[in-house]
């Protein structure tokens, strides 16, 4: 058993200790090589259930926060999700085992770059990602029966773009900031008109910011398999 193997059971043990109670999840989580998402400074805690810097000014997620959010999608392989915020393209490769297809959107086009170079090499086919402003979500390809929110919106409900693009019986997961500037993380549950919203747990996220930052010379767009 290599080191990250033995790594790897302890945080899959821990995980079941905190709730994580989805076999499929937990499987995901046991067959996507963190490590090779995490900036080789930071290596030797890619099993750690901490969030770690990736860069840009942005963080790959704590494995318990990945693992809460993805089990509270109830995923299958016949959803299409909306993620908004690739990052590393850790929880894209994390959703991609679970789902038909995931598209993608990250500000940041070097970390987009960075994420499909890595998917690429990883063998991930099922996504599709942009680089755009994830507040407005992905028109063109709504309804999506679920969304997930890797960044914290500034007000107390997610951006109403989002939510328009949920499909009837749809779930989003997303973090927001309320008056008194925490964050929490919420369920969102789309039935026909209306909306119900489930509070999970206060989390910490990076902001969710609108527009794109400017790069040259980038294909801003690319699709896999």
């Amino acid at each position: 058993m290599s080191v990250w193997e033995a790594r790897k059971i302890r945080l899959v043990m821990e995980l079941r200790q905190q709730g994580i109670t989805d076999t499929q999840v937990l499987g995901a989580i046991e067959r996507v090589p963190r490590e090779e998402f995490i900036p080789p400074q930071f290596q030797d805690k890619s099993y750690d259930n901490v969030a770690l810097p990736i860069g840009n000014g942005q963080t790959i997620s704590q494995p318990y926060i990945v693992a809460l959010m993805t089990q509270a999608l109830h995923l299958d392989k016949s959803h299409k999700v909306l993620e908004i915020g690739t990052g590393s393209g850790y929880q894209t490769a994390i959703l991609a085992r679970l789902c038909r297809r995931v598209y993608s959107i990250e500000r940041i086009p070097e970390l987009l770059e960075g994420a499909e170079t890595l998917l690429h090499r990883l063998r991930v086919r099922n996504y599709t990602a942009t680089s755009g402003d994830g507040t407005k979500g992905w028109k063109a390809q709504a309804p999506f029966a679920r969304i997930i929110v890797t960044a914290a919106s500034a007000a107390a409900m997610p951006p109403q773009a989002l939510v328009d693009q949920l499909d009837n019986g749809g779930i989003m997961i997303c973090p927001v900031t309320r008056e008194d500037r925490t964050q929490h993380l919420i369920k969102i549950t789309r039935i026909m008109d209306q909306i119900f919203y489930e509070d999970l747990c206060p989390v910490r996220f990076v902001p969710l910011l609108p527009d794109v930052e400017p790069a040259s010379n980038l294909q801003l767009l690319r699709a896999a398999g």
